[in-house]
Parts: C-alpha cells; structure tokens; sequence
C-alpha cells in the first residue's frame, strides 16, 4: 500500500497535480461534472507536457550521442532520472519516506508560514528527496531522526525556492497567480540578477524588430525548427556519415535524419507550450479551492516550462547561450582538477530556457544572453563540486544536472561532514535560522513592494 501510494501515485506528476486540482474543485463545491473535467484537463495537461518533454529527450539524446562522438568525450553527464534511478536500489525506502513527510512539511509551512507556496513538481520532489536521503545515510543518519531531518529540509525548500523566485516570476508573467516550483531555481535568481546588473536599456528579446522576408522567424515553432536543424547539422557532420548512419539513423541519409531530428525537437517545444496553456487553463481556477479553503492565498508552484509562453524567443536564446556556456566550462573543469561535465542537452534545455526567461524580464536581450551564460556556468561546475559528496553514487558516470541539487548537495554534505551524526539538534537549529532569514527577507521584499505600489 506505501509502495502504491509514494511510487504509483505521489510519484506521478501528472497524477499528483491533477489530486491537487481536484481538491480545490470539491473544496469549492462545483457541480460533478465541472470537477470531473476540471480534474481530467489537469491530468491530461500534464500528461501533454511530459509527452512534449519525452519527444525533447529522445531527439536531445540523439544529439548527444553525435556530439559525444564528434568530440571524443569521455566525462560524467549530468542526468536526474539516471542518478534517481541508480540511487533507488540502496535509498528507495528513505525516498518514499522523506517526499511523503516532506510534502506534508509543505503544505503545514504553507498554512502557517508567510510562504503560501504549493510545490506541484512531483518527480522534482522526488528527486530532492533522494538527493537529501543519500547524504543522510551516507553521513551516518538513520531512522527516524533521518526522515525527519530530510522531511523538515526539503519540505522548506518546497516553499523557500518558489518564494526566492517570485518578484522575479510577476515580472516574468505580469501577474502573481503561481510560482515557480523547480529545483533549478538557484541558476534562475542568479540570471535575473546578472540581468538587472548588466542589461539596463537593453530592449526585450520579444521586440526583436525581423525584417519582412524573415517574417517567419515569429512563429517560435519555425524559429525552433531552423534553429535545432542548423545545430543538428553541424554536429551531425562532425560526428560523421558512417557513425550517424550505422549507429543511429538506421541506414537513414545522416543529413536527412539531422533535419528530422531538428524538426522533432521543434515539435516537442510545441506539444509543451500546449501542455501548458492546458495546464494553466485548469489548475489555477481549480487552485482557488486550496487557496481559500485550505491554505488561504496559496499559490500553485509550478514546472519550469510553465513561463516558456511568456517569451518565445528568450527561450531559444537561453538555452543556446547556456549551452555554450556548458561546452566552455567543459575545458575548464580538468584545469581545476575536476571532472569533466559534458554538458547535457536535457537540463542545458530547460534550465538554460527557463534562465533566458527571467534574465530577460530583468536586462533584456543582455540579461537573457548574459543570465543564461551564468546558468550554464552554474550547471557545469556545481555538478562536478557534488560528485564527492554523493559517495559511491558519485563513480556511476551520471549525477543531478539542475542548480538547486548542487548548492543543496555541497552545503549538506559538507554540513553533516562538519556535525556529523549527532548534530540533529545543530542541524534543526540552522534550518529554523535559514528559514527565519528567508522569513525577514520576504518581510522586506512585501514592504517594499507595497511602498512601490503606493509611491
């Protein structure tokens, strides 16, 4: 029954999103058949943008195989699922444990706390909460006091991470309906200050003036298109006919599979885009349950492509410019006696998007390029850094890609190394004190909003 409700139903985002949904609906008492569909759009909003997300990978994945190829690279690639996956045989139990409890922590600090923040990301919960449980038990924890320490931390960073991310987020969408709930949020801040730093006067990626006979370069599914096609010839070129060929297209021209290949990735930005406008359409209305009933003024925290809508063209620069940032950083890492990172297209994608976003709401295009530079730095060092704290997982080849796992993995490790296994006390002490911090700042951040707005 644990293994049924943790693994098969809390584990599954869309299926976790969509309870969520259909709580708000019944709190709000709408009529039978308004919740059935509110419920089912959720769920299959959701499931929209996972399958557009499963159509990225895979063509990312053949990308990757050519790049690998093309450049002779032999390094760790950074890949949560993987490094999930490769923990769950040791850590399975301490997961389940530490995401059912964390989320409970959630919503408690959610009612009683400033920080009205639902996270609704249910496969990054679950990764978090792995991450945190192999540290744990790796530093000598166990037990209860393991699964309590663990719930008590991530279900902080449930709220504390979308709360960090919010005036940024309002800039972003012009509104304070949901948040942001994704574990790559340490990257995202630091891009939408690099961008108020740098990009003053800089005009927005959106008002980018195209010429008339580049009209078509509006349509972000053909700026997309053309974009991954080009990149895809490239490295399809370098790697070479006989590898694309006999190794991956099926016999397949490789120039022609390059092309398809390009094209595939444009289509899964599309099924997202509209996995999200499905999702948004639902599960904010249905949120006001929750929010008036349950936990009042909540706010949905959501996956990162829910701002790709809000600035198409940041997204292609974001990730472009995070990506170079992660092939220069590459030939840095052994310099400093690091792993190698290569970089992985997966996280490069969608952090390095969700980067350009906020780096744009802040400086503009300089913010966008500059900002989703600084998170492509951020992914490629941080994960090497993590390697040592991980243990044995940290020679499997693969580790967590997005930023917040990297700052969260160092800090406790080193942490736990320092208390060891009798600093519970110590340890519940400088969360209580983060959280107090995180609580004064958002104190500041509210009084000077509302100072703002009456000025």
């Amino acid at each position: 029954m644990i293994n049924l409700i943790m693994k098969d139903i809390l584990g599954t985002p869309a299926i976790l999103v969509g309870l969520f949904a259909l709580i708000g609906l019944i709190v709000q008492r709408k009529h039978s058949g308004d919740i059935v569909s509110g419920t089912l759009k959720t769920v299959m909003g959701f499931v929209i943008l996972g399958a557009g997300a499963n159509v990225l990978v895979q063509s990312l994945g053949q990308f990757s195989s050519m790049f690998n190829e093309a450049f002779a690279v032999d390094g760790v690639i950074p890949n949560n699922e993987a490094i999930v996956a490769l923990a769950q045989e040791s850590f399975g139990t301490e997961t389940a444990m530490i995401m059912l409890f964390g989320m409970v922590v959630n919503i408690l600090l959610a009612r009683f706390s400033p920080f009205k923040y639902i996270f609704l990301t249910g496969h990054h919960t679950m990764f978090m909460a792995c991450l945190i449980a192999v540290i744990l038990v790796t530093g000598g924890f166990s037990g209860a006091s393991m699964i309590i320490l663990g719930s008590v931390i991530l279900g902080s960073l449930m709220v504390l991470s979308p709360a960090m991310l919010q005036p940024f987020t309002r800039r972003v969408t012009g509104s304070d309906d949901f948040a942001i709930g994704h574990f790559g949020s340490f990257g995202y801040l630091v891009s939408a200050l690099v961008g108020k730093a740098v990009g003053k006067g800089s005009k927005s990626t959106e008002d980018i003036k195209v010429p008339k006979s580049l009209s078509f370069l509006r349509d972000t599914s053909v700026s997309v298109s053309l974009t991954m096609a080009i990149l895809f010839f490239v490295v399809a070129g370098a790697a070479g006919p006989a590898f694309v060929e006999g190794e991956l297209s099926g016999g397949q021209n490789f120039l022609v599979f390059a092309f398809m290949q390009g094209i595939t990735f444009a289509a899964g930005v599309y099924i997202i885009l509209a996995g999200v406008r499905m999702l948004l359409g639902e599960i904010v209305p249905a949120f006001k349950g929750i929010a008036d009933k349950i936990v009042p003024n909540a706010k949905p925290a959501l996956d990162c492509p829910a701002i790709f809508p809000f600035a198409g063209n940041a997204v292609i620069i974001g990730f472009f410019f995070s990506f170079i940032a992660g092939l220069v950083s590459m030939l840095f890492l052994p310099l400093l006696g690091l792993k190698v990172i290569v970089p992985g297209l997966v996280p490069h994608f969608f952090t390095g998007a969700a980067a350009g976003v906020f780096g744009n709401a802040t400086g503009g295009r300089k913010g966008a390029i500059i900002g989703s530079m600084a998170n492509g730095v951020i992914i490629s060092f941080l994960p090497a850094l993590l390697l040592p704290v991980l243990g044995s997982l940290g020679f499997q080849g693969t580790t967590f890609g997005d930023a917040d796992f990297g700052v969260v993995g160092i800090v406790l490790g080193n942490l736990i190394r320092i208390i060891e296994s009798n600093g519970v006390v110590f340890a519940a002490v400088l969360i209580i004190l983060g959280i107090l911090f995180f609580l004064g700042f958002r104190s500041k951040e509210s009084v000077e909003k509302k100072s703002t707005d009456v000025a």
